[in-house]
């Protein structure tokens, strides 16, 4: 399942908006989205994903901007993929083969300026 997460900032910031919950079958896919906030378009940003176990620390998945321009963390399997839809002004994580393991909250974070600054923080831990 994914967090309702919102990344507060002034108006000048662009804000990213989680929906609370996803629920799939394992060997099913899962198709999580950031909705980037009005005045600003998902295109011209890096988005980052992360998975959060209980107790654990949030763990790096991977960084989209493009098909051309992207990263996959050291280790995580290529059935986590990002993409966006400039339609719903979105981020998207998709998740193929659902394994049980994969139950976590799920973070997206967004890339700001040049020196790889983000907006926003995660939840402290339990």
């Amino acid at each position: 399942f994914a967090s309702l997460f919102l990344f507060p900032g002034s108006l000048s910031q662009p804000v990213l908006t989680q929906i609370s919950s996803v629920s799939a079958s394992p060997g099913s896919s899962a198709r999580l989205m950031c909705t980037l906030s009005s005045g600003f378009k998902v295109p011209g940003y890096h988005i980052s994903w992360y998975q959060q176990k209980t107790e654990n620390a949030p763990q790096f998945l991977l960084r989209y901007y493009s098909e051309s321009d992207k990263y996959q963390g050291p280790g995580v399997p290529s059935r986590f993929s990002g993409s966006k839809d400039a339609s719903a002004n979105a981020g998207i994580l998709l998740i193929s083969g659902l394994q049980p393991d994969d139950e976590a909250d799920y973070y997206s974070r967004l890339e700001i300026g040049m020196n790889g600054d983000y907006l926003g923080d995660f939840p402290k831990s339990q």
